[in-house]
């Protein structure tokens, strides 16, 4: 797609085109018919053989019922299988990027605040990616495809203040990928991120070999080429939850178990890169509802202060993490606060409604902008995450730079219990706007540039200072 005429698309690395499937030896040379995979002809020999058992046993039977209701409920999964057993038996592993023969990947020092910045308007570099172009973004975050008439929000990038972040190398991470799992794991801000990070990468693999699998709590990203998976997690709050449904709860009837946390925690053992999020969720009420011990329903609860049942969750959380997680594999990760604009007085727009009709973000750096977050919960994450002693987790503080971002919001031009808001709806944006969820393209990319600079700063020799860039 051409961008317009004042615009040039974003620069790319080019990669040599993947090689050509390679074809299996044919079973004999005096063989004129078209051979199959191995494993293809092993599945005609097992069906056949249980064919032949169920026509001798009832109990045979049974157990192929039982396999076909797991074929039914689990088809996806079991297809998913099925294609990458296959792929890799057809397709060598792609090639190799050659990180080594590119010029030194510039990362910022250590000591360089990448929270404190400035957004600078870029219409040459941005978008990363055209949400048209990237088919796996879901209608809630799909913003020009719902709608929205203005585009000026794609073209922001984060400035730091004392150094420059280095642009997204989708290979680059790939290669960083390469055989392992990342796994986002929270809520729908976390799932945002996500879906951003799919779109960055997507591009560089090749048509066919790469899919999403959605099932139950998961959504899974395989890209083939790489052996990798790119995860979505939903546990909104880390912990169990009467919410632990992503398809199904109500904001009013949010219950807790701050103590219970391996129902999901099981599924986060042995993945390379866990990404951690929880805030939204628990702004609703000042007091949060809690499960009371060996209790035999969700009905047997107690109200409890915000703050008190923050801090008992990440007591939970960090035991496991630190009983569970070998730091030499795995690396964790805590997203701070993403904010909600929907109070236009605390940026100067007293006759605002929500972030509607927000076209540009807040410019004015003298002093910080107020939105009213608990940064009692932004503490308490930093200090837990200080002193662990095995495991260390990293913060990426998207706090500040994302509270500037009041256009980038899926505003009016988004979807509510899976409709597009109707013109009814749209008429009444302090009910309906929301102003919590980010278009894509946009200001979750950067929080993606900097969770890159990130893991691959752990890998790299130190660099040297970087010069910042001409303004």
């Amino acid at each position: 797609m051409t961008k317009p005429q004042q615009q040039s698309p974003p620069s790319t690395t080019t990669s040599p085109p993947p090689p050509p499937p390679s074809t299996p030896p044919p079973a004999s040379s005096s063989s004129a018919k078209p051979t199959r995979p191995l494993a293809l002809d092993t599945l005609a020999s097992s069906s056949r053989s249980l064919l032949s058992a169920l026509r001798r046993s009832p109990v045979t039977t049974l157990v192929a019922a039982f396999f076909l209701l797991a074929l039914f409920m689990y088809g996806e999964d079991v297809r998913t299988l099925a294609e990458l057993s296959i792929d890799d038996y057809l397709y060598p592993d792609a090639d190799f990027y050659n990180v080594s023969g590119l010029p030194p990947l510039i990362l910022p020092p250590p000591t360089c605040d990448l929270s404190r910045g400035r957004w600078v308007f870029d219409n040459t570099s941005l978008p990363a990616y055209r949400e048209k172009e990237c088919t796996f973004l879901t209608k809630q975050v799909s913003c020009l495809a719902n709608g929205r008439p203005d585009h000026l929000w794609q073209y922001w990038r984060w400035q730091p203040n004392n150094c420059s972040l280095p642009t997204f190398d989708a290979r680059r991470f790939m290669e960083k990928m390469r055989g392992k799992r990342m796994m986002f794991v929270g809520d729908s801000l976390n799932r945002n991120q996500w879906e951003s990070l799919v779109c960055l990468v997507q591009p560089i693999l090749s048509k066919g070999r790469k899919k999403i699998v959605k099932r139950g709590s998961f959504n899974i990203f395989y890209a083939k080429e790489y052996r990798a998976t790119l995860e979505f997690y939903w546990a909104p709050f880390l912990v169990e939850s009467n919410s632990d449904n992503p398809n199904f709860h109500h904001i009013d009837q949010r219950i807790i178990s701050p103590e219970r946390i391996e129902s999901h925690a099981n599924n986060w053992k042995d993945v390379d890169y866990l990404i951690f999020n929880t805030y939204i969720w628990w702004m609703n009420n000042e007091d949060i509802k809690v499960r009371r011990p060996n209790s035999t329903s969700w009905s047997e609860h107690d109200e409890m202060p915000r703050i008190e049942t923050y801090g008992r969750v990440f007591k939970t959380w960090s035991t496991w993490l630190e009983q569970n997680v070998d730091p030499a594999r795995t690396s964790v990760f805590f997203m701070t606060i993403s904010p909600l604009h929907n109070s236009p007085a605390q940026w100067g727009n007293p006759n605002g409604i929500k972030c509607v009709k927000e076209t540009l973000p807040v410019l004015n750096y003298t002093k910080p902008l107020d939105l009213n977050h608990d940064m009692r919960m932004y503490d308490l994450v930093a200090k837990v995450a200080k002193n662990m002693k095995n495991v260390p987790v990293s913060l990426i503080d998207i706090t500040r730079m994302s509270d500037y971002r009041k256009d980038a919001h899926t505003s009016l031009y988004s979807i509510r219990q899976g409709k597009l808001l109707t013109p009814e709806q749209k008429a009444d944006p302090q009910k309906y706007a929301d102003c919590i969820h980010w278009c894509l393209p946009g200001v979750p990319d950067v929080w993606n540039q900097i969770l890159y600079t990130r893991i691959l700063s752990k890998s790299s020799p130190p660099s040297p200072h970087p010069p910042l860039p001409p303004q």
